[in-house]
């Protein structure tokens, strides 16, 4: 008897939550996660530092980070230093007394700004370096692998202009900031790689300071000094493709491989197209946009103390040639806003 009954009231008990599951389902369900996600981010401060602002890794990087910010319901502000060191300084030691809750520092060198980024970071504000790194680890690195970048390139012009290649092996480096970490992290891959192969020679090595003028210029020089030049190896393309105008001038497009590195736009997929560069090692501008947004979020959400948790993130490289370049390959800005 008390068997049966205890069945039934656990039929019974089954039967109404079965109704409850039934009617809650019909109702939908709320999500418990989503509110401390967008309440953890709501109203807070982001500022961007870059190098300046007006060119294609700048503005496509802030595009990106503008439409997260607008979404998820913080605030991202720019200060822009437009290519000015000590401007930077001011602004950078400006945001340490104004306390906004994460810094993205575009660093112009591995110097300059490495005090106060560490100054920041003592003084509770979280910060991520943003595709050039300075000498201090913060909070975060989102960006290219400068050393990858370099040895890509420099593997390549081994393979055009080394041992068993019948070119004369003579290799030109056009470095941009020669104490950007872009520029040492490079420069060491080159020389490290071109260092075991005896054919390759350097025959050159200036800094543009990423000015294409400049990168012409020196160009035109070296080729009057070096007529049977082989391969030229840059550090960005957007100024190396004024050393690809004076080869070209010069009538020796075919004979030399121009190899760069760049954000993956489409005025690099052009001048490949143009048979100003051969190839760029694209570091994907919308990629590390996206990358950049995760890590902010992460970064805002982090009950880590500024400086307590050091991470980085090497986002991919595409080889841009012409072989490979289609009408989809690389973004313009008016597909970023």
């Amino acid at each position: 008897m008390i068997r049966k009954m205890l069945m039934a009231g656990l039929a019974a008990g089954m039967m109404a939550l079965g109704f409850a599951g039934a009617a809650h389902a019909d109702d939908g369900l709320d999500n418990p996660s989503r509110n401390p996600f967008y309440e953890g981010l709501k109203g807070k401060r982001v500022v961007f530092v870059p190098l300046a602002m007006g060119f294609d890794l700048t503005e496509g990087w802030a595009a990106i980070m503008r439409k997260q910010a607008a979404d998820l319901g913080y605030t991202l502000d720019i200060r822009d230093p437009n290519w000015s060191t000590d401007a930077g300084t001011r602004a950078l030691t400006a945001l340490i007394a104004e306390k906004p809750d994460v810094i993205i520092a575009h660093n112009p060198d591995v110097q300059s700004y490495a005090r106060l980024l560490k100054r920041a970071m003592d003084a509770g504000i979280k910060v991520i370096q943003l595709n050039l790194e300075s000498v201090v680890p913060t909070d975060a690195y989102i960006g290219a692998d400068w050393s990858r970048v370099g040895y890509i390139e420099a593997d390549e012009l081994v393979k055009r202009c080394g041992t068993g290649s019948g070119k004369s092996g003579k290799i030109a480096i056009i470095r941009g900031q020669p104490t950007a970490a872009s520029d040492l992290y490079e420069l060491y891959a080159y020389k490290t790689t071109f260092a075991k192969d005896p054919a390759i020679k350097i025959v050159s090595e200036q800094a543009a300071q990423y000015d294409p003028a400049k990168a012409r210029a020196i160009m035109e020089t070296v080729l009057q000094q070096h007529p049977d030049l082989c391969g030229v190896v840059g550090n960005w393309d957007n100024q190396d493709v004024g050393a690809g105008a004076a080869i070209q001038a010069a009538g020796k497009a075919d004979d030399i491989f121009v190899v760069t590195s760049g954000g993956g736009n489409q005025i690099g997929c052009d001048n490949i197209q143009k048979g100003l560069l051969d190839m760029i090692v694209s570091y994907d501008v919308p990629l590390q946009g996206e990358a950049i947004n995760q890590q902010i979020a992460q970064t805002l959400l982090s009950p880590a103390k500024a400086g307590e948790s050091k991470t980085a993130y090497y986002t991919p490289l595409t080889l841009l040639t012409k072989d490979n370049i289609g009408p989809r390959t690389c973004w313009s800005l008016d597909q970023l806003k």
